[in-house]
């Protein structure tokens, strides 16, 4: 799907997908060093990371390992709720690996915050962040997060794994939805 499909239904592109590659490659090239000579544990937070995980841990060229949970704050809203709820937990011992978050988007901050805690409770020996976008102006707690792919407006948006009501995942750029969308 491309943005031109659902051209009434967002209001502008944010990033495009060409931007979001060259931002995943810059990255990738700061993990390797940053983690040269450590096993490193990639993980997913489902759904919305899917897109970014496939394609940063493509663009990793040293062996990792992956995992994923599911966990949910949003129900069906368009605002986090900020209650943290295990829909799947890790498969995945944490005790004393190196462990990077991968997260699409940081909103609130507060599932996040709660991750990080949930983790390094676990034993993990480092536990660090990369979201591919954050929304700055929508914290409600301060998250140290290593790498940051853009910061963006405090806006809904869609695409490259983000959703509303499970729909606009698959599209290619990110993008703001138009409100009557979701009003």
């Amino acid at each position: 799907m491309r943005a031109a499909d659902v051209q009434s239904e967002i209001t502008k592109v944010l990033v495009t997908e060409e931007q979001i590659r060259a931002k995943l490659d810059d990255i990738a090239a700061r993990v390797v060093a940053d983690y040269e000579g450590r096993d490193l544990l990639l993980v997913g937070v489902l759904k919305g990371a899917v897109m970014v995980m496939a394609d940063f841990a493509r663009s990793l060229p040293r062996e990792i390992t992956m995992d994923w949970m599911a966990v949910s704050s949003y129900g069906t809203g368009t605002k986090s709720s900020g209650v943290v709820q295990i829909r799947k937990d890790l498969d995945s011992d944490l005790t004393g690996k190196h462990v990077l978050i991968v997260e699409d988007i940081i909103d609130s901050g507060l599932t996040l915050s709660w991750l990080l805690e949930n983790f390094a409770s676990r034993g993990a020996a480092s536990v660090e962040v990369f979201a591919l976008l954050r929304k700055p102006d929508a914290a409600k707690v301060e998250v140290d997060c290593r790498y940051i792919g853009f910061d963006i407006s405090n806006e809904f948006v869609v695409g490259y794994g983000l959703d509303y009501a499970e729909k606009y995942r698959n599209l290619r750029d990110v993008a703001v939805l138009a409100p009557h969308v979701y009003a």
